[in-house]
């Protein structure tokens, strides 16, 4: 009976493990901006998983560093602002990038710059 209780228990444990791996645990995050396109946001699991979000280019407001207090840390992270249909001036949703790699502050500055650029040649050429 114990040895059937002790199979039962390191079978759930394997499941959960698995599980964890294949939809929790993320081992590698990349964004891909294209003036033209959009921006692509690819998630990958440490399973092989691979989760890839694609936002237009003309529902994109703008990318910004954010800044949150967690515990006694600030942490910084890169959002991209989507913008209001209704409203031309307003957000209608922050969608928070890279929130498994935590890059630090200096890595984000780069590819907030790098975003920034692609943003102003956007802007600069007539639709």
């Amino acid at each position: 009976q114990n040895t059937m209780v002790l199979s039962a228990a390191i079978f759930i444990t394997l499941i959960g493990l698995i599980m964890y791996l294949h939809f929790v645990k993320i081992d590698q995050e990349s964004l891909l901006v294209i003036g033209s396109l959009g921006i692509q946001v690819t998630s990958s699991y440490a399973s092989g998983k691979e989760s890839t979000t694609f936002i237009e280019m003309s529902q994109v407001k703008d990318v910004v560093i954010n800044e949150a207090i967690h515990m006694q840390k600030v942490i910084y992270y890169l959002c991209i602002l989507l913008q209001d249909p209704g409203d031309p001036q307003g957000v209608s949703e922050v969608v928070p990038l890279f929130q498994s790699s935590k890059p630090r502050l200096d890595c984000l500055i780069e590819v907030y710059k790098s975003c920034q650029e692609i943003l102003e040649q956007r802007k600069t050429v007539p639709q």
